[in-house]
């Protein structure tokens, strides 16, 4: 998984030195003189920071260190992001953040996720012969943006839980943007991968200029996302998804051949969701309820996985990862079938835990043999209620998103697992003219034929992987996991925890150790370092892992030691990221 890196920094960001006349930005300390002296473990005492760049941890460690708390740290965190990994999440897309109170002790998710316009139908992804349009296809089109949400879910985190305003949050990536930084490799990559998409709307004057995309070590600089930044800071939220702005970009997803109306903008809001709980070998785990998928699916796999005693074997083992596969084809054949937003369809929750039903599962899974029609189950039986939608075969053809999932935990015991995305890299490649704003493809996560749980309905959100998860143990947060990836995500989080728990590995190993995704026959995965021989013997019985590793997933992750009273936080070594503890001087 480990990407090498050496991107040499500039005086250009000595513009994160703010020395403004505002008491309080969001700073970050002048970084060291490349970014891969940034570390991806780290320990503090007061507070800890993992995300994906290391200018975003910066800027969300400087609040720590001034003494902002984990949510106004996490605000500030996402506008970094959507500088400095445009290709992955922004203002133009959505999430889910999940939050523990520190003093209260709740667990609370702020709902984010972009919804379909009103003049969305069921059939909008086919073509004029009822069949499915190419995925390649409907992700660059204006009828795959969704409602943007991660504003307004900021603008709610802040009014919940924050003490410092997002006009002073928003500051410091405000400069950024307007000065540049460097580029690193993984968007380079991403820029250079996807000229195409890029190259066909506004972004191709901030990406490509002169036509060449720009290389790592490039300096970006983003104008006119500084722009929009400076509106949202003197005018606040209203001023996205009213006015100007709100009719330039619905201006825009229409001249791309969607509906979104200012309309549409003016009417979204967020939802503030209670968490699904479950336990698993003694703690208890907190994650995202539907329409993210992440969260039933992730508790369902771990009850399955829990009575075959993993341990036994080998963390490289044939049979632990046999167990693995199996297991994922169940939970995501149950996924594909019965979830979606539950505003609109009813979901078996219940019964897709249930003990029997659960049972029922594992009994499915022999470790000598492959399933080779894994089927979703029929969780209705043991809960009231039933389905309102028909099982629907979708096309094979979606390419899973990427995203970038953060975390952050403060000395007053609040913490924070957010992940946000505008779903596939650089989203539909759409910005929104002289305002920088890149638009989310979100509405491709919805079926492309209707009739099942996830069909495509006006104001409906489409399903997500999304997994936001802090597991606590004696009733206090002692781990938080989240990954980008698409349905990915899910697996990633979950092989996360079983290595860290099951396995007992070190939290920068679990991190580390390759992982495998699967959800069918069709689709397999695998990271570099699972062995040849393993995969010869999982060939050989049935499964379709393919020739070439891939990464899959970047987790960042926190742990909590109580005892100790010290924070570990962890940056998955698939994307240059940096985790940085706080430990504040005593007197």
């Amino acid at each position: 998984m480990k990407r090498t890196w050496n991107v040499c920094l500039t005086a250009l960001l000595s513009v994160l030195l703010v020395a403004g006349s505002v008491p309080f930005h969001a700073e970050a300390k002048k970084p060291p003189k490349s970014y891969d002296e940034y570390k991806q473990v780290d320990v503090g005492k007061d507070g800890m920071v993992a995300t994906a760049h290391p200018l975003a941890s910066e800027i969300g460690a400087d609040v720590l260190k001034k003494g902002g708390n984990a949510i106004d740290a996490a605000v500030a965190i996402q506008f970094a992001l959507n500088v400095t990994e445009p290709m992955m999440s922004g203002i133009g897309g959505g999430g889910f953040m999940m939050v523990y109170d520190g003093k209260t002790k709740d667990t609370t998710i702020i709902d984010s996720r972009e919804r379909a316009p009103a003049g969305a139908t069921p059939d909008m992804f086919l073509d004029e012969n009822g069949k499915a349009i190419p995925f390649s296809e409907r992700v660059t089109k204006g009828t795959a943006v969704g409602v943007p949400g991660t504003l307004k879910g900021l603008e709610e985190a802040l009014d919940k839980w924050g003490t410092r305003s997002m006009k002073k949050l928003i500051t410091p990536s405000i400069k950024l943007a307007e000065k540049g930084f460097p580029i690193d490799s993984v968007l380079a990559d991403a820029i250079s991968n996807y000229q195409e998409k890029l190259s066909r709307t506004a972004a191709k004057d901030v990406f490509l200029p002169n036509g060449e995309p720009l290389k790592e070590g490039d300096t970006l600089i983003q104008k006119d996302l500084a722009k929009t930044f400076k509106l949202i800071r003197s005018k606040g939220t209203d001023a996205f998804y009213e006015g100007k702005f709100a009719k330039a970009l619905s201006d825009t997803v229409q001249d791309f051949g969607g509906s979104m109306t200012e309309k549409d903008l003016e009417n979204y809001d967020i939802t503030i969701d209670e968490p699904i709980w479950g336990d698993y070998q003694g703690y208890q785990i907190a994650t995202t309820p539907p329409p993210s998928s992440g969260g039933i699916f992730l508790l369902q796999m771990l009850k399955i996985l829990d009575d075959f005693n993993l341990s036994q074997y080998d963390v490289r083992s044939w049979e632990k990862y046999q167990l693995l596969a199996e297991t994922m084809h169940l939970s995501y054949a149950d996924r594909a079938s019965y979830a979606g937003d539950p505003e609109f369809v009813n979901v078996p929750l219940k019964g897709l835990l249930h003990p029997d039903y659960i049972k029922e599962r594992q009994q499915l899974i022999n470790l000598d043999q492959v399933n080779k029609k894994p089927k979703a189950g029929d969780p209705w039986k043991y809960q009231e209620g039933s389905a309102n939608y028909k099982q629907v075969e979708q096309p094979k053809d979606k390419v899973e998103g990427q995203t970038t999932h953060f975390t952050v935990a403060d000395r007053w015991g609040n913490v924070v697992s957010y992940t946000t995305t505008i779903e596939q890299l650089f989203g539909t490649g759409i910005m929104v003219p002289d305002y920088g704003v890149i638009l989310n493809n979100e509405l491709t996560d919805f079926d492309a034929v209707p009739g099942g749980a996830n069909e495509v309905q006006p104001n409906k959100r489409p399903l997500s992987s999304m997994t936001p998860t802090i597991l606590f143990k004696d009733d206090k947060p002692v781990l938080t996991v989240g990954s980008p990836g698409g349905a990915t995500i899910i697996s990633s989080v979950l092989q996360t925890i079983l290595y860290h728990i099951e396995y007992g590995m070190e939290l920068k190993a679990a991190v580390e150790e390759p992982r495998i995704y699967t959800n069918s026959m069709s689709s397999y995965r695998y990271e570099d370092g699972v062995p040849e021989d393993v995969l010869s013997k999982l060939n050989g019985m049935g499964h379709k892992f393919g020739k070439s590793p891939v990464e899959i997933g970047n987790v960042q992750s926190i742990s909590i030691d109580h005892e100790n009273g010290t924070f570990k936080g962890v940056a998955d070594s698939s994307r240059n990221g940096a985790a940085i503890g706080i430990n504040l001087k005593r007197k």
